[in-house]
């Protein structure tokens, strides 16, 4: 029986994901903000036929996502917007997904929807969205129109252990799970024939093919149609990273990719069953499965190890994620990852600890790896980035009239 074929895409953040990654040789800290950086990254990526490069963002200082931000100057502590980053990359990429975090907490769902339809036309069909909702004052004070709650790091490590999340974040994912929606709708609310451009008539749409979504609910209250025609995709890729029950029910209700966190001593299993679980009443597509895992490779000059471990020894502390951490050889990784994908695991998205210097990794050592195992392809297919992530590309629109 031919070997399961794997998904591989990587979420790239600033200089890399460990704090000291900007003081790197190769991490050109001058240029982070520079069109030139990301879309030298993005190329990388695409060289290694990855399936999508997801861009983090939030409304706060990069830092540890659940602590008060502090006053360090030794790690970035800046960032620019991910779907404009997205949208620069677009144009100079051809076939690799492009996946950028967007918050939900306070923004409007209308104007989201047309931001992600607009980065689907300029990429001609490869748009995604990391959907991300924000718990934390600090970040509401930047808003002024509520009050919220600080959860701390204990709080959120307590539900996840447990399993019982405070009202406060059921209430955010109930919004979030709205904001989604409306989206949705939103980029359904043209169809796929609406526009005329018939100079002759002086119709530029048939306006009996734009639809009021008329979405009422406890969040938001949105009429519609949207302003952008929908998307080449019909409905761009939804994702959302998840730790514990009540965000696996959430991804299960709204989304189509859910990047887990499994540990390298328990593996995928008992996870995977608990997203299993959350999605039991789930319609439709499957809901695909995405391990996160941190990675550190052997360079020509170090082993993984011995990286990880100057890297750290750069900010005096332990690299701590919550997803797994692997530092070593790509073959050593190559057959993790194979392993896991035994295991039901759908596909990777690997983090970048260094993101110059371990992309260029995964792109020249990982995926020949993968290759000569026979699970990893060996060019791109034609199609949208639907297609390239075994999705249906023939999305029926919700309000088109037979």
């Amino acid at each position: 029986m031919a070997p399961k074929q794997l998904h591989l895409g990587v979420a790239l953040d600033g200089a890399g994901w460990h704090p000291a990654a900007w003081r790197e040789p190769n991490s050109r800290p001058a240029e982070l903000f520079s069109p030139g950086y990301w879309t030298d990254l993005v190329g990388t990526a695409e060289r290694g036929l990855l399936d999508f490069v997801s861009i983090e963002d939030t409304l706060r200082i990069p830092g540890s996502p659940h602590e008060p931000s502090d006053d360090a100057v030794d790690r970035v502590r800046a960032r620019i917007d991910a779907n404009l980053i997205a949208a620069r990359v677009a144009p100079v990429t051809r076939h690799i997904g492009l996946i950028p975090t967007v918050t939900v907490t306070h923004t409007e769902p209308f104007h989201v929807s047309k931001a992600i339809a607009t980065l689907d036309y300029t990429s001609r069909g490869r748009a995604g969205w990391q959907v991300r909702v924000s718990g934390s004052a600090e970040e509401a004070a930047h808003f002024g129109r509520r009050d919220v709650h600080e959860l701390t790091a204990a709080d959120i490590a307590e539900a996840v252990a447990s399993g019982v999340f405070p009202k406060q974040a059921h209430e955010l994912f109930e919004e979030a799970a709205d904001a989604v929606e409306v989206a949705r709708r939103l980029w359904d609310s043209w169809e796929d024939d609406a526009e005329i451009r018939d100079v002759a008539t002086r119709r530029f749409i048939d306006r009996d093919k734009l639809h009021y979504i008329d979405f009422e609910g406890r969040f938001f209250s949105v009429r519609g149609p949207s302003i952008t025609p929908r998307p080449p995709q019909g409905q761009p890729v939804v994702a959302a990273l998840a730790h514990g029950p009540l965000i696996y029910e959430f991804a299960a209700r709204s989304v189509d990719l859910v990047f887990v966190t499994p540990s390298r001593a328990d593996g995928p299993h008992a996870l995977l069953e608990q997203v299993a679980a959350a999605g039991a009443q789930r319609v439709g597509e499957p809901l695909r499965v995405y391990a996160d895992i941190a990675v550190f490779l052997d360079s020509d000059q170090e082993t993984g190890p011995q990286r990880l471990a100057r890297l750290n020894e750069l900010v005096g502390a332990e690299f701590v994620s919550d997803a797994a951490t692997f530092a070593g050889s790509a073959d050593e990784l190559a057959e993790l990852l194979t392993a896991w994908g035994e295991q039901g695991i759908d596909g990777f998205r690997l983090r970048p600890g260094v993101a110059v210097d371990d992309l260029a990794a995964i792109t020249d050592r990982l995926v020949p790896a993968l290759q000569r195992r026979g699970v990893f392809r060996t060019g791109y297919p034609d199609g949208p980035l639907r297609a390239l992530l075994g999705l249906p590309t023939d999305v029926p629109n919700r309000y088109a009239t037979a």
